[in-house]
């Protein structure tokens, strides 16, 4: 480098420019560190900023899908408790009922069986007006026709389960409101209805428990699903953090050098001083 000017210092000219460099390196190399990601911002990266934004809205959208998939595999889970709770009286009442067919009973004795079928088949009622979550009831008709609609993707299509009617007097619980066991006659018939009812409440129970199952495997894909894609996400943004902390070391490093390079080049135009003495 030739050396006939203090006007203009080209070392230090140099050494400016590589130590800005650097600098500029090393702002980059910590704020990766800072934020754990190698594109935090279009700026760093914006092609992959847009496809990481564009994966991020479809993760956002699948946890809407996980909510309603939890919903609905709520209302499920509860509406089954409750039908299999409705089983358990049919079992209940065919009990009854048989007991009193016999016609050797006693007046008192036919008397308690009855009062005690009519307790039990009440408590049906109540098990399935109560057969509720989040004001979603899949037994007591109100949902039979059109079901339970949870989302199963993120472009609005759905997984529906459908309703089971399970009220007395209905299609699957053939027992009525009024269904007794006062004579040995009504006992026989009364017999008849709670063997219809047992069955068919077990078909009901047998389709919502596909249903269920249908959402729990929905569920877990969607879950998983989810999972594929941070990691997709992760694997454009995020920065190799055992990288970057080699990095900045060596950029650490060049900037002590590059900082005394600058000191040197800006002292070397005092050698011109030694020409005039």
């Amino acid at each position: 480098m030739a050396l006939n000017s203090v006007n203009t210092n080209s070392g230090a000219l140099i050494a400016l420019q590589n130590l800005q460099t650097t600098n500029n390196e090393l702002a980059t190399v910590q704020s990766r560190i800072n934020t754990g990601k190698k594109v935090n911002s279009a700026k760093d990266n914006g092609a992959i900023w847009a496809i990481a934004q564009g994966q991020r809205g479809e993760i956002s959208a699948l946890n809407g899908v996980k909510d309603s998939l939890d919903r609905g595999a709520s209302a499920v889970d509860v509406s089954l408790a409750a039908g299999e709770s409705v089983s358990d009286l049919l079992i209940q009442l065919k009990e009854k009922a048989l007991a009193a067919t016999d016609k050797s009973l006693t007046t008192a004795a036919r008397s308690a069986l009855n009062e005690d079928f009519k307790s039990i088949r009440d408590q049906i009622t109540t098990v399935v007006d109560n057969a509720k979550f989040n004001g979603v009831n899949l037994l007591d008709n109100s949902t039979t026709t059109n079901g339970y609609k949870a989302l199963s993707n993120t472009t609005g299509s759905t997984i529906k389960v459908a309703g089971e009617d399970l009220r007395l007097g209905q299609t699957n619980v053939t027992v009525t409101a009024t269904t007794s066991i006062g004579t040995s006659t009504l006992a026989t018939t009364a017999l008849g209805l709670v063997n219809a009812s047992i069955d068919k409440v077990s078909s009901s129970l047998a389709r919502l428990g596909t249903g269920a199952k249908s959402l729990d495997t929905h569920r877990t894909f969607v879950g998983k699903l989810s999972d594929a894609l941070e990691n997709g996400v992760g694997n454009l943004v995020d920065a190799d953090l055992a990288k970057e902390s080699a990095r900045l070391q060596s950029l650490q490093t060049k900037q002590q050098l590059g900082v005394q390079a600058l000191s040197i080049a800006n002292s070397s135009t005092s050698i011109l001083l030694g020409l005039f003495r």
